[in-house]
């Protein structure tokens, strides 16, 4: 199947539908009168990357978590994502026969048009006979464009309870997809580095920082992909190897000082970072050295038409689909206004930009989008210009610093169980309602 070197910008996403619906509305969880009873989160209701993972999958990845000295996992976010951003490059290596960069050209290649497949051994032998493979992950299709990323997605709706928590169980689904108009051609590397046999992963994780909440079940599904692609025997004969790394946050350069020391470690791959804006910061040390990068959480925008010399791949959707899922869910809830706050990164900006884009032609009013610093020391004034616009919803656009801006909205009457409250991927976890409860 040959695929020639052309990339263009992703159009604007069409194609949304509801497909199953797991929980009963939580319209009455959101009315705009004070609830008598529950917690302060009761009602709030968000979107993250989600399939409805199956119990194999967890409950596997969850003994082998545990068995290496951890804590067992409570959320799942982006686990499955980073499992099979690592079943992708391993399964590209074996079609590129080399753990050098040319495998980045075979990833698209392993992800669709071919042979359903889910198992990487299977995978694996349809390669070896010849065959195109279409591997099927456990966080979705992953057929990916010629620019690196998904182009379909599953979304899960997540909405807190009186525990201020949510149980994965009680999830929605939407199915976001791009029409055929919006695909693009794949560009191959244009760095060439050789392999020396043996596939070596470097993680750039979040171990501190402000997404430090999503760094277990990233870490889990990275790890628990190598131990099962090694169990199969490994990639061109030989075992995985692993490098662990922190990515921190934008506010330091533990980014750089990771991505110089798995560089120095001759990694072929590096899966991360979580964060877009991190990424954004040593994408072009990565890629000029020919290193494969691979994140299975950047959802910015500005990464679909980013100069990557064809070594960046995601597989996070773009948040021109997350946008048009937001958007399509606030309306479908009967808002007539939203006030839109977001943090000053790549992510914040371009994820309010475009939910704001699509409310406006879905007819609801954006009211106003406050762009605000996360590391204030303070978020009065910043919600104090959201009670003055007096919206009928809110849309959060955060990290961690989500649970101080929903403590100041609660003490300044405005907090979900008086206003329609919507989350996103960046902050819809649990660790949102543990952070609040402990008041960080």
């Amino acid at each position: 199947m040959k695929k020639t070197n052309k990339r263009f910008i992703a159009a604007l996403v069409v194609g949304l539908s509801l497909v199953a619906a797991a929980c009963g509305s939580s319209d009455d969880a959101a009315e705009e009168t004070p609830a008598a009873a529950g917690g302060e989160l009761e009602g709030m209701k968000g979107t993250m990357p989600l399939v409805a993972l199956s119990d194999e999958f967890k409950t596997g990845m969850n003994e082998f978590w545990v068995a290496a000295g951890n804590e067992a996992l409570t959320d799942f976010s982006y686990a499955a994502e980073a499992f099979d951003s690592v079943m992708l490059v391993a399964l590209a290596a074996e079609a590129a026969k080399t753990d050098g960069s040319a495998l980045a050209g075979e990833i698209m290649n392993v992800s669709r048009d071919g042979e359903v497949c889910t198992e990487f051994a299977a995978c694996v032998e349809l390669i070896k006979a010849g065959t195109d493979i279409n591997f099927e992950g456990v966080s979705g299709p992953q057929d990916m464009n010629g620019n690196g990323e998904p182009i379909k997605a599953s979304y899960g709706v997540l909405t807190f309870d009186a525990t201020n928590r949510f149980d994965y169980a009680d999830a929605e689904y939407i199915l976001a997809d791009l029409p055929e108009s919006d695909y693009v051609d794949l560009q191959a590397p244009t760095v060439e580095r050789a392999g020396d046999g043996v596939l070596k992963f470097g993680t750039l994780l979040p171990e501190t920082g402000n997404l430090a909440f999503l760094g277990p079940p990233e870490f889990a599904g990275v790890e628990y992909a190598i131990s099962l692609i090694n169990a199969a025997g490994g990639v061109l004969g030989k075992p995985v190897e692993y490098v662990q790394g922190d990515s921190g946050d934008t506010s330091t350069d533990t980014a750089s000082t990771t991505v110089d020391r798995l560089l120095g470690e001759s990694v072929d791959a590096i899966v991360g970072a979580a964060s877009s804006g991190v990424s954004l910061t040593v994408i072009d040390k990565i890629t000029a050295a020919g290193v494969l990068q691979i994140s299975p959480a950047n959802t910015s925008e500005k990464l679909s038409t980013y100069a990557d010399n064809g070594l960046y791949y995601r597989t996070a959707p773009s948040d021109i689909l997350q946008g048009a899922v937001l958007a399509n869910l606030i309306a479908g809830d009967g808002n007539q206004s939203v006030y839109i706050m977001a943090l000053d990164d790549a992510y914040g900006t371009g994820l309010a930009a475009s939910i704001g884009k699509n409310l406006e032609a879905a007819g609801v009013t954006v009211l106003g989008t406050k762009i605000y610093d996360p590391a204030a020391a303070t978020f009065d004034a910043e919600v104090g210009e959201v009670v003055a616009a007096n919206p009928d919803a809110i849309m959060l656009v955060t990290f961690d610093e989500g649970s101080r801006i929903l403590r100041t909205m609660v003490e300044q009457g405005i907090g979900p169980k008086v206003k329609k409250v919507y989350g996103c991927d960046g902050n819809m976890g649990n660790a949102l309602g543990e952070n609040f409860d402990a008041g960080k």
